[in-house]
């Protein structure tokens, strides 16, 4: 048996260890099983055959073998002491020394009592509980360099002592690291790529979330972004934009060196294009990440000089810091992404701070516009209808239908909220309709409610693009066909800005609605192009004046406007426009006194709180029914 061999070398014997470190590697070990009856599992001892096949080929082919093999290899008793280990194994672990293995606790020298988990495995293979261990392990070679070694522990069938195999693969791991650098690093400015920034900023959150005294349980983050960086590429070349990007590399490290010697330097990473982060693990609060992006953005304020190319550069910096705790890989990017987004919209060349209000603004407005198109089929939206008085004789002369969006999250939503979001997304085609179809049909209930009152018209905005991406045209043709009502008793109202100037499909089909009998007025006038030599060449019947010239007729004294330069010019354009047989419609009408002053300069009708807020359909049926 292997546990009783020995040679001549003393490095090589084989021989048991004195009482007294036997007994203090047994101390080490928890009770359990240490004889070979106890420790080997129960089955048939396996003995080698002799060339002619007799069981008991001689021990000292063992030894030999054992002794000359080149894989370094150690025996132990069950009590984890070493009672033999070859030249290769020497070697390894002691190096030119000559201190031998023998009766030393091989947990201590090859690392394996480190962790709870290989401790208790390897105590298991002692025990002859478990077949096989293999770990790697980094040891500290007697010569000054590290090794990575792969142990690999097994009990020898049969016999009451465990083997231990040796295997140096350091070669092999250091190939593995050259390989994860490539593979982690991007080849252009040589900083991390994206896939190690994420496992970083990955491991930053895992690690914040334990509550340790010694951790800030913070983490910040700059995301930035080159201004302008696609033209370098599409007039320079890519090899110039390549070298640009590792120049700005370069600055933004030099950045992260000087933040180390203040607050630990943070890593910087490319994540793709010109695209760059720079994450501040252990973050001290939003002042630190701050002063980080202002000096990112500084550094990149001095021109690059690439090979003779004299270039300068600009950049647009999210900062996001936050508590780690709550806070997930997703949602800090998104938050970075969106505030880089508000950097680059308010002007670029700067950074922007995270704002959670207004990024509630944003994804409110997100919601709102992916709800539009189901919330029409859904009958959510309703209209609301204000009265448009004949300032003449205050009587009831049309209204303006107003539509709402009764939101189930949101409450009730006035049209600035959603209108210019349906605009974007063509959803105003299909709103537009709907608020069409459902004033006129509201109109003509009115007409046919209260025959002896003269009819109101009702007036409804439209977008230019229901004007190019619908039929208006045949729309309101086959609307009026369908609710009965008088062309005459319909109004379209478009913005100034999208009136002047029409040429083409817009001017032909207000043409072509003017002609059928509908009215045409232009809302808001006054703040547009007020291309007033242009107007007399459009089918336009009304103006509606923009409220910000009414609120200039406010009176400090009884006597005297508080802007008279807004007096002045409404009286102009009231008497332009009733030159141009155009009827004139004031907004935002509140008190007497501006209601008297339109009056007397001529405006034909008055619109406003002083007559009433938007209402319901029912309120309007009162008034006429009051006549």
């Amino acid at each position: 048996m292997i546990g009783t061999l020995s040679c001549r070398d003393p490095a090589h014997q084989i021989t048991q260890p004195d009482d007294a470190l036997r007994e203090r590697a047994v101390s080490a070990q928890p009770e359990g099983p240490t004889t070979a009856a106890e420790a080997t599992p129960p089955g048939p001892r396996l003995e080698p055959l002799t060339e002619s096949g007799r069981a008991g080929r001689p021990e000292a082919a063992y030894r030999s073998a054992f002794l000359a093999s080149p894989l370094p290899m150690a025996v132990v008793d069950r009590a984890g002491v070493i009672v033999g280990a070859n030249a290769a194994a020497l070697t390894m672990l002691r190096g030119e020394g000559t201190e031998p293995l023998v009766g030393r606790v091989a947990a201590e020298l090859l690392d394996l009592s480190g962790d709870p988990r290989t401790w208790h495995a390897y105590r298991e293979v002692l025990r002859g509980r478990q077949p096989r261990l293999s770990r790697t392990r980094r040891l500290k070679h007697p010569g000054g360099h590290s090794l990575w070694v792969r142990v690999t522990v097994s009990p020898v069938p049969g016999d009451d002592v465990v083997l231990i195999s040796l295997s140096d693969i350091s070669a092999h791991r250091e190939l593995q690291a050259r390989l994860r650098h490539l593979e982690m690093h991007d080849p252009v400015t040589k900083l991390p790529n994206r896939a190690l920034f994420f496992e970083r900023l990955t491991a930053a959150l895992e690690a914040g979330t334990y509550d340790d005294a010694g951790t800030t349980g913070r983490v910040g983050l700059c995301y930035l972004d080159l201004d302008g960086f696609k033209a370098v590429n599409d007039t320079l070349g890519h090899h110039v934009g390549d070298r640009l990007l590792a120049a700005v590399a370069q600055r933004l490290g030099q950045c992260a060196e000087r933040a180390r010697q203040t607050t630990g330097a943070p890593l910087v990473a490319r994540l793709g294009g010109d695209e760059f982060a720079l994450l501040v693990e252990e973050s001290t609060g939003t002042e630190q990440v701050a002063d980080l992006a202002e000096a990112a953005l500084k550094a990149l304020q001095e021109p690059f000089d690439l090979s003779g190319q004299r270039l300068s550069v600009s950049a647009s910096i999210g900062v996001v810091e936050r508590q780690v705790a709550g806070t997930t890989t997703t949602g800090l990017m998104q938050a970075a992404d969106t505030t880089l987004y508000w950097a680059k919209a308010d002007g670029k060349a700067r950074w922007t701070l995270f704002d959670p209000e207004r990024n509630a603004h944003r994804m409110t407005r997100q919601a709102l516009s992916s709800g539009l198109r189901p919330a029409v089929e859904r009958g959510e939206f309703v209209l609301e209808y204000q009265p448009l008085v004949q300032l003449e004789d205050g009587g009831l002369r049309g209204v303006e239908a107003l539509v709402r969006w009764q939101h189930p999250q949101f409450g009730l939503l006035t049209p600035n909220r959603f209108v210019g979001l349906a605009e974007e997304d063509g959803s105003i085609v299909q709103l537009g309709r709907w608020v069409l179809r459902t004033a006129c049909a509201q109109a003509r209930r009115w007409q046919l409610e209260h025959p002896d009152v003269p009819p109101v018209f009702v007036s409804v905005n439209v977008a230019v693009r229901q004007v190019w991406d619908s039929d208006l045209v045949a729309d309101v043709a086959q609307i009026l066909r369908d609710t009965q009502l008088a062309p005459e008793l319909l109004q379209l109202e478009l913005t100034e800005s999208a009136v002047m100037g029409s040429a083409g499909r817009p001017l032909q089909a207000l043409q072509a609605l003017s002609d059928m009998g509908v009215r045409i007025a232009i809302d808001d006038f006054g703040t547009g192009y007020s291309n007033l030599a242009y107007l007399s060449r459009l089918p336009v019947s009304v103006l509606k004046l923009d409220g910000a010239f009414v609120r200039g007729f406010q009176y400090e004294d009884g006597e005297r406007p508080t802007d008279p330069a807004d007096a002045v010019i409404v009286e102009a354009l009231v008497q332009l426009a009733h030159r141009l047989g155009l009827t004139v419609t004031a907004e935002c009408v509140e008190t007497a006194e501006q209601a008297d002053r339109l009056r007397r300069i001529g405006c034909d009708t008055g619109q406003g709180w002083l007559y009433s807020r938007p209402v319901a359909a029912e309120r309007i049926s009162q008034l006429l029914a009051d006549g």
